[in-house]
C-alpha cells in the first residue's frame, strides 16, 4: 500500500465521518439549533437529538479503530483517550504500523507528540509539534471543528430525513445497552454546503449517500458509530493501469461519560510550530 492510498483514505474518510469543516452553520462552531425537527418520527428523533444529547454529557473516553486496506494489504490505527465534549479539549494516543502519536488538543491548539522524541520527525529538534487551528483557519485551510470537536462525528445527523434512518434492535455495547440505527447520510450533509467537497465525495463514494451504524444508549448519547467506505480515486494514477479502489472501516466509541479529563499544554519550550507550514501544504 502506497502513501498516497493511505493519505487519500484517511483525507475522505475524515470528511465522510463529519469529522471535516470550519464550524456549524450559526459560525459559533457548534452547528447551530441540533434539537430534533418537530413531527419526526421517533427513530428519526432520537438520530437528531444525539449531538445534543451527547456533548450534554460533558466529558467522556474515546477509541477509535481504522482499518484501511488496498492493493492487498491492510493498515490498522487505533487509540483512544479523553475528552470535553464541550469545549474541545483532548488527550488521545494513535498507534499505527508500530509508530505511536500522543495527541493534545488546549484551547483551540493542537499538540503532536510522534514516538521517537526530539531529533526525530518534530522540527527543530523539539519534542511536540504545534498547530494553531484558528491561524490555520484565518490562512484559508478548513478543519478547525475537526479536532476542536470531539462529538462532531455526529453533528451532521439533524440533516436526518424521515426517509433516512432504520431501526435494527438492540446490542450491548460495552456493558451498556444500546439501539442500533442504519443512518443514510446525504453527501451535501457531511459536505457542510462545500460544493467541491461535496462533488469529491460523489465522486470517490459514487453515489449520493453514505451508510453509517449508530448505536445509542437509553440516553440518547452515542456509544459506538461504524463508517464502511469503498473509495475510488479521483483519477488515474498509473498511466494503462486502473488504480485500485480503497476500502476502509473505522469504528468510534464512547465511555465513561463524566469522566474526568485534565489536559494541559506541554511547555513551550519543547514545541516547534508548524501552523505555516501545513497551512502552505493545504494551499498545494
Amino acid at each position: 500500500m502506497t502513501k498516497a492510498h493511505v493519505a487519500r483514505a484517511v483525507a475522505v474518510l475524515a470528511l465522510a465521518a463529519g469529522l471535516t469543516g470550519c464550524g456549524g452553520e450559526d459560525g459559533t462552531g457548534k452547528g447551530g439549533d441540533t434539537r430534533a425537527r418537530p413531527g419526526a418520527t421517533p427513530p428519526v428523533r432520537a438520530v437528531q437529538d444525539a449531538y445534543r444529547k451527547t456533548v450534554a454529557a460533558d466529558t467522556a473516553r474515546m477509541t477509535v479503530t481504522t482499518r484501511v486496506v488496498a492493493e492487498g494489504q491492510a493498515l490498522t490505527a487505533h487509540g483512544g483517550g479523553v475528552a470535553d465534549l464541550r469545549d474541545g479539549t483532548s488527550r488521545v494516543t494513535l498507534t499505527s504500523q508500530g509508530t505511536t502519536v500522543e495527541q493534545r488538543v488546549v484551547d483551540g491548539v493542537v499538540y503532536q507528540k510522534p514516538s521517537g522524541g526530539r531529533g526525530g520527525s518534530v522540527p527543530g529538534g523539539k519534542t511536540w509539534m504545534k498547530i494553531d487551528l484558528a491561524r490555520l483557519t484565518r490562512q484559508g485551510s478548513a478543519g478547525r471543528s475537526q479536532v476542536t470537536d470531539p462529538a462532531e462525528p455526529v453533528r451532521y445527523l439533524k440533516h436526518i430525513g424521515s426517509g433516512d434512518v432504520t431501526r435494527l434492535g438492540t446490542r450491548t455495547v460495552d456493558g451498556t445497552r444500546t439501539t442500533h440505527y442504519r443512518v443514510s447520510v446525504p453527501v451535501s450533509a457531511l459536505s457542510r454546503g462545500d460544493k467541491g467537497q461535496e462533488q469529491e465525495l460523489r465522486r470517490q463514494l459514487g453515489k449520493s449517500s453514505l451508510p453509517v451504524d449508530l448505536w445509542l444508549d437509553e440516553r440518547g448519547r452515542l456509544r459506538q458509530e461504524s463508517v464502511r467506505l469503498a473509495l475510488r480515486p479521483l483519477k488515474q494514477r498509473t498511466p494503462g493501469k486502473e488504480d485500485t479502489t480503497v476500502t476502509s472501516t473505522t469504528v468510534l466509541r464512547f465511555t465513561d461519560y463524566g469522566t474526568a479529563v485534565d489536559v494541559t499544554a506541554p511547555p513551550a519550550g519543547d514545541t516547534a510550530d508548524v501552523t505555516d507550514r501545513m497551512a502552505r501544504a493545504a494551499a498545494g
